[in-house]
């Protein structure tokens, strides 16, 4: 298995700002990454996005994540308005260790999980050792 890292954490300041890397208001989703023996598990917080309105593409070692907050209610007036239109947006390397068949996802309730099987051949086994 891997080793543990935790992630520093950045300012909640700076994350709740859009990243300039893409045309329009954009931000980077806080994510966290689970290991088991088989399969790593991605959690991603996605407020405000809807199935529909996730793409999710693994291609050549990189698993990227596009999620897309549509308006709601336009046209009304707001009393107070803290809640931004945009994009979510991140993408990470994945070893060649996963299975890209198998990989699934599913969004709820502003959490995206994506589940990331590792192919059999990496999968830790026991190996019965025999006595005389």
């Amino acid at each position: 298995m891997a080793e543990t890292t935790k992630a520093q954490p950045q300012d909640r300041t700076d994350v709740a700002h859009p990243q300039p890397t893409r045309g329009g208001v954009q931000f980077a989703p806080r994510v966290d990454i689970y290991e088991t023996e088989k399969e790593l598990t991605l959690y991603a917080d996605v407020p405000g996005v809807r199935p529909e309105d996730v793409e999710l593409r693994y291609e050549k070692g990189e698993l990227v994540l596009h999620g897309r907050v549509r308006p709601r209610n336009p046209g009304k007036k707001f009393l107070l308005q803290e809640y931004e239109v945009g994009d979510f947006y991140r993408a990470f390397s994945i070893h060649e260790s996963i299975d890209a068949s198998r990989i699934g996802a599913e969004c709820k309730n502003g959490l995206l999980t994506v589940h990331l099987p590792k192919v059999e051949a990496v999968r830790p086994r026991q190996i019965p050792v025999k006595g005389e």
